[in-house]
């Protein structure tokens, strides 16, 4: 199954869950804790889907940053002189 074909059933299933949740709230009444979670979770995974919908729309085309040559030359001394402040170890032995 194509991921369209995936999201038209997911589709088809919600349009179901949203039918029986109407059905249940004429029943119990759509004032109470318990049915205002319900409703709103099938709003919540209707928004979902529909975000899914649109991301499956977009083009897919990965976007790789671009690579950082590292040279192989070695690093210039100067940048090592602070080093004993930077925790590598002191190049003297302490008194």
């Amino acid at each position: 199954m194509s991921v369209h074909d995936d999201l038209t059933s997911v589709q088809r299933c919600l349009d179901d869950l949203s039918r029986s949740v109407g059905r249940l709230e004429q029943q119990f009444g759509s004032g109470g804790l318990e049915m205002r979670r319900v409703r709103a979770d099938a709003d919540h995974l209707r928004e979902s889907v529909a975000l899914l919908r649109a991301a499956a729309a977009a083009p897919t085309a990965a976007v790789r940053p671009p690579l950082v040559t590292i040279s192989d030359t070695p690093y210039d001394d100067s940048l090592w002189v602070d080093t004993d402040d930077e925790g590598f170890g002191a190049r003297r032995h302490a008194p």
